[in-house]
């Protein structure tokens, strides 16, 4: 295991100018002490590791030292393999490139591992499209995923509700989430630098303006989405109901409303009742929105409030004791 990580570190240190412990340690998943360790034991070994001390130091190899400890396992093959998104490629214009890559990867491996490519995709395949929608890929993608590619500004129109809407973006990063192409970018001009969530579909034009902009390298596009897709979520909860949930119920909540709003009402539970059941407050987008998913949970919810929906519960329970009343 400690092998793994030296090597992981030599990499690591190939691959940038520098790095301090603590990025080293978080990449590496252990303590800065140890990190100082591996460091010593890479430098006995014979690999030109040196340490600079200060605010502005950190770890870096001598001399434009290259390691030759490139050779791949089974699982990290296959893993290579796996990691491509054929349909996201294809989309973005780029399946010849990453055929030509695959091709490439497949020639330098060893004989007993020639057959990770076939392995992985007879037993992994990725399919991102939501059920029951037709993927279509949006005509304006390519260009945008070229200028994400090489930080290249571009000056985007597209469709905010009846009219359209010009900006010039920075594009930073795209996002493929359950069919759907996303890009997050910094607006320029009027937009202050503010960073935005556009829907690629909604574009109607864009122009590559052919200059590149300094990318902001503490820009986190994973944990930037995360923020994103969570304040989207509570944005739309814009009504409040109260349900009485069993045990089942509870259990149930966060298979049939959305994650972030199931979350949030059991946050508000109390305690259980004598029947075991407790009240949460839970946020929806509207009363027929709250009405179809908490159908869903049958007798394991029941809407204490507003009376409006409640009522209508009622209503749904009348006909349904009326439909299977004993014949």
């Amino acid at each position: 295991m400690r092998a793994a990580r030296l090597i992981k570190m030599v990499l690591l240190l190939q691959s940038r100018p520098a790095m301090t412990a603590a990025e080293l340690a978080r990449e590496l998943e252990v303590s800065e002490r140890t990190v100082t360790r591996d460091a010593q034991a890479l430098s006995e070994a014979g690999v030109p590791v040196y340490a600079e001390r200060g605010r502005a130091g950190g770890y870096r190899l001598v001399g434009g030292y290259r390691t030759r400890l490139t050779g791949l396992g089974r699982g990290e093959a296959e893993a290579l393999f796996l990691s491509g998104v054929p349909e996201a490629l294809r989309e973005m214009g780029l399946a010849d490139v990453a055929s030509a890559a695959r091709l490439k990867v497949s020639a330098a491996l060893t004989p007993s591992l020639r057959d990770a490519p076939r392995a992985v995709a007879q037993r992994f395949h990725l399919d991102a499209p939501a059920w029951f929608r037709e993927p279509r890929t949006p005509a304006l993608l390519p260009v945008i995923a070229d200028a994400v590619r090489d930080d290249r500004r571009v000056r985007a129109r597209y469709r905010r509700g009846e009219r359209e809407v010009e900006r010039e973006l920075e594009p930073y990063g795209l996002v493929l989430k359950a069919g759907v192409w996303y890009l997050c970018a910094r607006v320029r001009g009027d937009g202050g630098g503010a960073w935005r969530t556009y829907r690629i579909d909604r574009f109607v034009g864009a122009e590559d303006l052919g200059d590149r902009f300094g990318r902001d390298e503490e820009f986190d596009l994973p944990g930037f989405w995360a923020g994103q897709a969570e304040r989207f979520a509570r944005s739309i909860l814009r009504t409040e109901v109260v349900v009485r949930l069993s045990e089942a119920g509870v259990r149930a909540l966060p298979h049939v409303v959305d994650p972030v709003a199931a979350r949030d009402a059991l946050a508000t539970a109390g305690e259980a009742d004598d029947r075991g059941r407790v009240t949460v407050t839970l946020g929806v987008e509207s009363q027929d929105v709250a009405h179809a998913q908490l159908t869903a949970l049958g007798a394991e919810a029941e809407v204490i409030a507003p009376e409006s929906l409640r009522k209508r519960f009622a209503e749904d329970a009348a006909r349904l004791a009326e439909l299977y009343r004993p014949v």
